[in-house]
């Protein structure tokens, strides 16, 4: 008897995987094994655990920057807060420069973000202020896990010709005011077994220029205080780090600075220009983040290479 061959159709579904099932024939279905392989492949490439966006972790801390009505000091305010922070601020109101103005800008700008803000004027030099406005801003923001010391100013003048007032103003803002800071937080950054402390220091405190006595030994002496407060606050799982500017593209620099000075500077860099503050602030982010938790008492500079 002749056997009867199969039809196109039923040796295409063989080639393709596919088998009659007992009992009915003609009718090709797909091959159970493949498709429960399948379907458990996609389970568990559904199941990996995905990554958290970085610096999740500041959504909802609270964050201290002195002297961030402009400059610098604004730019980290304003990076921290994008990432979720709330920010309280001070600045010194000499009633000059519109400086209240600036601070009012800087304010809107925050709250536009959708982060609370406490800001008002402080002399850090005083300790009485800077233990005052880390009660407020603790009051206002809730917690403090972050405090970032940018308040700086400068007075240059060659050393013989410097007056006291010159040196004892950019001393007391730079150091000692700082040192008043970290001072009115430790405590709590203690209790709480937490905190990020990042001050903002200069490539002048590694190497002076003239005219700079004050500000390099104020900012020289800040990374001395770096490292103090990183060995004395580290056992309570407190990073404390600095940051050392170069010639970053502030206000103040290209209005204080002569251009000749300024051309000297981009020339000297590696990368062949000046900084913007928006590179500070980048830094500063990283250093206040959980992706920083094993660094303490460092010292970055950011300067395009300058020093090198």
């Amino acid at each position: 008897m002749a056997q009867e061959e199969p039809s196109r159709e039923d040796a295409q579904g063989r080639r393709n995987g596919e088998t009659e099932r007992p009992g009915q024939p003609g009718h090709p279905v797909v091959d159970e094994v493949e498709v429960l392989e399948e379907l458990l492949a996609q389970v568990v490439e559904e199941s990996q655990p995905k990554g958290a966006p970085w610096f999740a972790d500041m959504r909802g801390r609270g964050a201290i920057v002195t002297g961030a009505a402009t400059g610098i000091g604004r730019a980290i305010a304003l990076e921290l807060a994008r990432h979720g922070a709330h920010i309280a601020f001070n600045y010194l109101d000499d009633g000059e420069d519109g400086i209240r103005e600036d601070a009012n800008r800087t304010a809107r700008e925050l709250r536009q973000l959708e982060v609370k803000v406490y800001a008002r004027p402080c002399d850090i030099r005083r300790s009485v202020d800077a233990n005052e406005f880390v009660k407020e801003a603790k009051e206002a923001l809730g917690q403090i896990d972050i405090l970032v010391n940018n308040a700086g100013i400068g007075r240059d003048r060659a050393l013989w010709r410097m007056s006291d007032q010159e040196w004892n103003d950019v001393v007391e803002t730079n150091l000692t005011g700082t040192f008043h800071m970290i001072r009115a937080m430790a405590p709590a950054f203690r209790e709480q077994q937490d905190g990020k402390i990042v001050n903002i220091s200069s490539i002048h405190g590694l190497r002076a220029e003239f005219g700079l006595a004050n500000y390099a030994s104020s900012k020289a002496g800040l990374l001395g205080l770096t490292r103090a407060a990183a060995v004395e606050l580290g056992p309570s799982n407190v990073n404390v780090n600095a940051v050392a500017p170069g010639y970053i593209r502030t206000t103040r620099l290209t209005d204080a600075v002569p251009a000749e000075i300024l051309d000297r500077a981009r020339e000297r860099s590696v990368l062949g220009r000046l900084g913007d503050p928006q590179d500070v602030a980048n830094v500063v982010l990283f250093l206040c983040s959980e992706q920083a938790r094993h660094i303490t008492g460092a010292v970055i500079p950011v300067d395009g290479g300058h020093l090198l």
